[in-house]
C-alpha cells in the first residue's frame, strides 16, 4: 500500500485537457477541445454519484456543463459523437479516483 509520501506529485489532478475528434461549432466559434477541471461536491448537486460512474449520458449532460472549459452547454453535449462523450466522461470519472488508488493501480 502506497504512503501518502510514496504518492508521485501530479500537476494534472485537477483538470484534463481532451481532444475533440468532431469539433463543436458554436456560430462561427469552433471547439476542438475541452478542459475539464475537478468538479468539487457541490457541482455534483442533482446528480447521483452512480449514474457518474456508470457514465450515465444524462447524468453527463448536467456536469460536463458545470466543469468544462470553455463551457459547454447541455446542447452541446448532447450533440457530441458518441466517442467524444465517453472520452470527456472517462476522463471525468477519472477524477473520482483517489491518488494513492491511481498510484497502486499503475504500480500493479
Amino acid at each position: 500500500m502506497a504512503t501518502k509520501r510514496d504518492i508521485p506529485a501530479d500537476d494534472s489532478s485537477t483538470s484534463k485537457p481532451v481532444l475533440l475528434d468532431e469539433p463543436i461549432a458554436r456560430g462561427e466559434q469552433i471547439i476542438d477541445s475541452v478542459t475539464l477541471r475537478k468538479p468539487k461536491a457541490g457541482e455534483l448537486r442533482g446528480v447521483s454519484l452512480m449514474d457518474l460512474a456508470q457514465l450515465d449520458v444524462t447524468a453527463l449532460q448536467r456536469i460536463i456543463p458545470r466543469v468544462s472549459i470553455p463551457t459547454l452547454t447541455e446542447a452541446d453535449v448532447a450533440n457530441m459523437c458518441l466517442a467524444d462523450l465517453l472520452a470527456v466522461g472517462a476522463e471525468l470519472a477519472g477524477f473520482f479516483q483517489r491518488k494513492a488508488d491511481k498510484f497502486s493501480s499503475l504500480s500493479a
